[in-house]
């Protein structure tokens, strides 16, 4: 089983609670370590190799230091991280963010959920989004 790795970007710590509750001990996931900011995601990518780098990255929108858009163009514009596939989430969404984040190539961008279910829902949905993995069969 190949297993898909996940990096959330989020300040909020339930928020990072409730991501780690429900995916840490799913056998096809493997959570990276949390960031708080944007700055954070790239210190983490930066010291990543190869199968070490997520498949998803989760952004929240309202972060300091670098917002989750930030942190979306220039995971998109730097050639080296921009087939992640990038989720934007946040409390408040509006046409101009969704258009602005979907036009930089982010897979969905979300009003954050604010119940259990909610996140669960949005984690099966960004797992699903993945394309299944394929493994090499040698001869």
């Amino acid at each position: 089983m190949v297993k898909r790795r996940i990096l959330l970007a989020d300040d909020d710590a339930e928020d990072r609670v409730i991501f780690h509750e429900y995916l840490g001990d799913r056998a096809d996931i493997t959570l990276l370590p949390f960031a708080e900011n944007g700055v954070e995601v790239f210190n983490f990518l930066e010291t990543a190799e190869g199968d070490n780098l997520p498949d998803i990255i989760i952004l929240d929108q309202n972060m300091p230091k670098m917002n989750g858009r930030q942190t979306l163009e220039q995971l998109k514009t730097s050639g080296k991280y921009a087939g992640i596939s990038v989720f934007v989430y946040s409390t408040y969404i509006d046409k101009t963010l969704v258009e602005y984040c979907k036009n930089l190539g982010a897979a969905s961008v979300v009003t954050k959920p604010i119940t259990r279910n909610e996140y669960h829902a949005l984690m099966d949905n960004c797992i699903k989004f993945l394309k299944p993995a394929t493994e090499v069969v040698s001869a």
